[in-house]
């Protein structure tokens, strides 16, 4: 595991929002009317948007009745701003026209005044014939010429609309919605088979896949750039794609140059872009880790306070084979460390307050394992067997315990991730990972390293201090020596 850390180059977990602080959006919804439940399936849309991206221990709230609190760790103002703020409607439209953008005109020397830019209204979905059948008046025309990139286009499902691409690049005339985003059950990355190239593949539900079908199979036969059709999210083109074939099957795929990055984000804005309700960024905040810092600090002492009262009692109570629980929590510790760092580098997870928590409790687990073993050991040697039997025979009766209490452990550790949010699924997350690794610590370093000593003369004869001296025991030296005692006649 720390090989792997080398080859990463990665040394240290990514910090939670409360330790190493972060940015707090605060969006309100603009809808004049904002019901509950689309409120909730908001936050669902929003929370499943960041999670994807893999920023980490993300907390997506509500706050009254039309704000919705999103705080994520690990990112920048402006990243935080693109990647929850673009709130609007998912949409696909067939490109009409495209121009490459210009800088803004002067007003004071521009020969034509600037047309009113349309009224943002929502309109009706119109049937797939009559977005077909649009055709762009002079007035869409001279729109595309006079629209400039940072000016807000108009919303309306049933009219025409001009947009540009993320980069400023090109200027879009786009017919009437196609299709909704909401039409798109599911949306992913990746390269197909027999392919080089990464590609996004969406899956529409029924009423989309007729509607698109319906589309493509206009578009296909049209000449450029007429044979297109837009991604729009945020009054943003994504993505235009040239359409190759009709697509009756509900089951499309966009090629193009994608980077893994590209498609990756285009796949999520897809699967998780469209949301019921519209939002607004009012409010953007970082959030300080100062406090965050302070009860690590403090956090950090009580464990190893802990923790140094366990490695004492140990010592005290098992002698020698303290020195095997000393040694199996170092590894247990090293491991856990080395896990949240790989994870944090490969998926995103960050270490926060509740994470650490949960992390020593694991750890704390660990040393229950070794008390059911040594116990086990002990409980053979009275029962008459010898110490090096009772190392293997204890150790088969032992590890059955030892399952199924961690069995106990993980089980708790999954039902409070599936039902909890936020910080609480840090917590059972790191309990369950620490689990699962006194459960490899336990069956790979403690049983063996016991029976490695058990064949040593320090310990497999009953030194006064390994911890299986036969005073220590309760039974005699012969016993634990496994040697039989002759009975002298009468």
């Amino acid at each position: 595991m720390f090989t792997l850390m080398a080859t990463a180059r990665t040394w240290a977990p990514k910090l939670g929002l409360d330790l190493q602080g972060g940015m707090t959006i605060t969006l309100t919804a603009t809808n004049p009317t904002v019901d509950a439940e689309s409120l909730a399936l908001a936050v669902s849309i929003i929370q499943q948007r960041v999670d994807g991206l893999g920023v980490g221990e993300a907390s997506v709230t509500t706050m009254g009745d039309r704000n919705i609190i999103v705080s994520a760790p690990n990112i920048g103002r402006d990243d935080l701003v693109e990647l929850v703020g673009a709130t609007a409607q998912l949409e696909f439209r067939p490109v009409l026209q495209v121009v490459g953008a210009t800088p803004p005109v002067d007003e004071g020397t521009a020969d034509v005044p600037p047309l009113p830019r349309p009224e943002g209204g929502k309109g009706v979905l119109l049937d797939v014939d009559e977005v077909l059948a649009y055709q762009p008046t002079q007035e869409d025309y001279q729109l595309l010429q006079e629209y400039q990139c940072d000016e807000p286009p108009a919303q309306a499902m049933d009219q025409a609309q001009v947009v540009c691409d993320e980069a400023g690049v090109y200027k879009y005339l786009l017919g009437p919605v196609g299709v909704q985003g909401q039409s798109v059950e599911d949306s992913t990355a990746g390269i197909p088979q027999g392919e080089l190239s990464w590609a996004v593949t969406l899956d529409f539900d029924s009423t989309g896949a007729q509607r698109f079908g319906a589309l493509t199979g206009a578009l296909v036969s049209k000449p450029e750039p007429t044979n297109m059709f837009a991604i729009v999210l945020d009054g943003k083109v994504r993505s235009a794609a040239t359409v190759q074939a009709a697509i009756p099957t509900g089951q499309a795929q966009i090629t193009g140059q994608f980077t893994p990055d590209e498609a990756e984000g285009l796949a999520n804005v897809l699967r998780f872009g469209s949301l019921p309700l519209d939002f607004e960024p009012s409010q953007v905040e970082s959030v300080s880790p100062t406090l965050g810092g302070e009860q690590l600090r403090v956090g950090v002492i009580a464990g190893l306070l802990g923790l140094a009262i366990v490695a004492v009692y140990a010592l005290i109570y098992y002698r020698g084979l303290g020195l095997v629980v000393l040694g199996s929590l170092v590894v247990a510790a090293g491991m856990t460390y080395a896990s949240m760092v790989l994870l944090g580098s490969g998926v995103g997870f960050t270490l926060s307050l509740p994470a650490i928590a949960g992390a020593i409790v694991g750890i704390a687990v660990t040393a229950d394992s070794f008390i059911i073993y040594f116990e086990r050991i002990r409980d053979e040697i009275r029962e008459g067997r010898s110490l090096r039997s009772s190392v293997e025979s204890g150790w088969r009766k032992a590890r059955g315990t030892i399952l199924i209490a961690d069995a106990v452990s993980l089980l708790s550790a999954f039902v409070l991730y599936v039902l909890a949010v936020g910080g609480v699924q840090g917590f059972a997350f790191a309990l369950g990972l620490t689990t699962l690794i006194d459960l490899a610590v336990v069956f790979w370093f403690t049983k063996p390293m016991v029976s490695l000593l058990a064949r040593t003369k320090f310990f497999g004869e009953g030194h006064k201090l390994s911890g299986l001296s036969a005073d220590h025991m309760g039974v005699s030296r012969q016993q634990l020596l496994g040697r039989r005692v002759r009975r002298k006649e009468a």
